[in-house]
């Protein structure tokens, strides 16, 4: 079994009230493969330039992933983004974004990545996304990424490709964006409606909440004293969310896997925001991340009290 991810390489430039970093390794390909390679093998298809030192191959390559479909652009530079974030890390301000060999990118699938078992194809233009769902005839789960620039200037695209995934993965913000509606629960049922058998909403600090047809479930951020870096924390869950499902080919896709799933992609966000870019995750253990999860489990279990109330 292995688990493709489709998206950007990069090299960010990050200030955060906490420190900077004037270049590190980033990306949504490169954070969702450093955590969903704790759950299986994992190839992510995305290019670089000739920029790209072997520390980042190193690091792309943790616990094994394959990187046999990342594109060696001669001549070109890595995609590079560079922001600033608010004193609350609420907001950032982008500066630089230099797409380099990224603007011309086309995805090109090996055979061993056309078959993988799970594929997320993550923030792209929807009709490249739409391109690698059609050569991945075999994924028994597809999840997804987008942004709000898609929504605005690619909408009818974007709904063809959702309508060819299992999850669709936004913030809520964007969700709301993409179906015109007023709450997130209409958004969510909108989306669902489009096809998808479920819909994550990333709340930021709050944490994400899981909508399919069969239920709700939701999950506080792990409390943590200090974030330093929030950068990839997104798709770092969306990692660790979708290899999950990965690491358990034999299980039904349903609302109960999904939430477990949750569990383990909020735990490896949690690590993510804790340093800069990969620097935490590269290093993380899996006793860490399990530990985590116990806690989330013990903080949300709670017994209904069935006293009688006052009419």
């Amino acid at each position: 079994m292995s688990l493709t991810v489709v998206g950007s390489i990069a090299y960010d430039a990050v200030k955060t009230p906490f420190g900077e970093r004037e270049r590190m390794l980033g990306g949504a390909a490169t954070h969702f493969a450093l955590a969903a390679s704790f759950f299986d093998e994992v190839r992510p298809v995305g290019p670089v330039g000739d920029d790209f030192d072997e520390e980042s191959w190193r690091i792309l390559r943790t616990r094994g992933t394959v990187t046999d479909d990342v594109e060696l652009v001669e001549g070109g530079r890595t995609f590079f983004w560079k922001g600033e974030y608010s004193a609350n890390l609420n907001q950032r301000e982008t500066h630089v974004t230099d797409l380099n060999v990224f603007e011309t990118f086309s995805p090109k699938l090996s055979q061993a990545s056309q078959d993988a078992d799970v594929l997320f194809l993550a923030n792209i233009q929807p009709e490249l996304q739409l391109n690698v769902r059609e050569q991945c005839t075999k994924a028994r789960f597809v999840a997804m990424d987008s942004m709000n620039l898609w929504i605005n200037i690619a909408h009818q695209a974007l709904r063809e490709v959702i309508g060819t995934v299992d999850c669709l993965i936004l913030n809520d913000e964007e969700l709301e964006m993409l179906t015109e509606k007023p709450t997130l629960l209409q958004a969510a049922r909108e989306v669902l409606s489009w096809g998808p058998t479920a819909v994550v909403a990333k709340l930021g600090k709050y944490g994400a909440a899981l909508f399919t047809a069969d239920d709700f479930f939701a999950l506080p951020a792990y409390p943590l004293s200090e974030v330093i870096d929030p950068t990839g924390a997104g798709d770092t869950f969306a990692g660790g969310f979708v290899g999950y499902v990965a690491a358990h080919p034999g299980e039904a896709l349903d609302h109960g896997l999904l939430a477990r799933a949750m569990a383990y992609g909020t735990a490896l966000a949690s690590y993510n925001v804790e340093e800069f870019g990969t620097e935490r995750v590269e290093r993380l253990t899996a006793e860490e991340i399990q530990a985590r999860v116990a806690d989330l489990s013990r903080m949300t279990a709670f017994a209904a009290d069935p006293v009688a109330l006052r009419a």
